[in-house]
């Protein structure tokens, strides 16, 4: 197939985890993706979520994860990383480079602490190490939204923090159609992710992190704040940090140069860091 996109999934305890996977390169690239996960997961995408990852095909297979499909009352953003190393070492994905975006950048904090032998090189984006005053009013918002079943006024307020007043002009052109599009049949998946943040707190296990690791932020971060980049930044010793000029939450998405960025940092040779 085209991009060598597959569907996949591993076993996790009594339930499953979901993962897609492209590209045909030898070494592996796991992306975990943001509290999105919670409204959609990437069962069955593995062709629509390629595309903006073709810049890695050639030297790596992308693996994009979702959280496993049964999440317990209480399951935290370390409960997520323990079972990401779960399924990785099922899959044989050792010494492996993380992509973590957003919550899924929180995950990838914890899973380069506590399983250092899985992790090579780690890219946290527009992340935090822990939950601070700005995130946890997005946070408790996001979640009234939920439980009162309005997904119109969750994707909007997500996008209005999300992305730059440019990007915007173009994504407002859907907001009469957006509470129709990608509606769960309920949200407690969503409830889930979003509860796992408001106790979120790695700040102590950031020194254990040994490998090479750059932080990406959006200098208008209305979701994270910028003061979380530069505190991970402060805390991950050794650690490579850019920030996006005018740019906010989405600049993974938003910045043209973003995959060329982390694939240069990937790329880099360990002496040369």
């Amino acid at each position: 197939m085209l991009w060598n996109a597959k569907n996949g999934s591993v076993p996790i305890g009594n339930t499953e985890m979901s993962f897609v996977s492209f590209g045909y390169g030898e070494k592996p690239l796991i992306m975990l993706p943001g509290l999105s996960d919670g409204l959609m997961t990437v069962n069955g995408k593995a062709f629509m979520l390629a595309k903006p990852y073709k810049l890695f095909f050639e030297k790596y297979t992308v693996y994009m994860f979702s959280r496993k499909n049964e999440m317990p009352e209480g399951y935290s953003i370390r409960d997520m990383a323990a079972d990401q190393a779960k399924a990785m070492q099922m899959l044989g994905l050792r010494k492996t480079s993380i992509l973590g975006v957003s919550q899924g950048g929180m995950i990838a904090q914890f899973l380069a602490a506590d399983f250092p032998e899985l992790v090579e090189k780690l890219v946290i984006a527009v992340s935090a190490p822990r939950l601070n005053g700005i995130i946890r009013e997005c946070i408790l918002n996001w979640i009234e939204f939920a439980k009162q079943g309005n997904h119109k006024k969750l994707m909007i307020d997500t996008a209005e923090k999300s992305y730059s007043s440019e990007y915007l002009k173009k994504y407002r052109k859907i907001y009469p159609i957006i509470g129709t599009i990608g509606k769960p049949s309920d949200y407690g998946r969503f409830l889930t992710n979003a509860n796992a943040i408001l106790s979120f707190d790695a700040v102590y296990e950031l020194p254990k992190i040994s490998c090479p690791v750059l932080i990406i932020g959006g200098e208008a971060d209305r979701i994270v704040g910028i003061e979380a980049s530069y505190e991970l930044k402060e805390r991950i010793a050794g650690s490579e940090l850019f920030i996006y000029k005018g740019l906010g939450h989405a600049a993974y998405e938003e910045a043209d140069d973003f995959n060329e960025r982390v694939f240069e940092f990937l790329e880099k040779r360990i002496t040369e860091l």
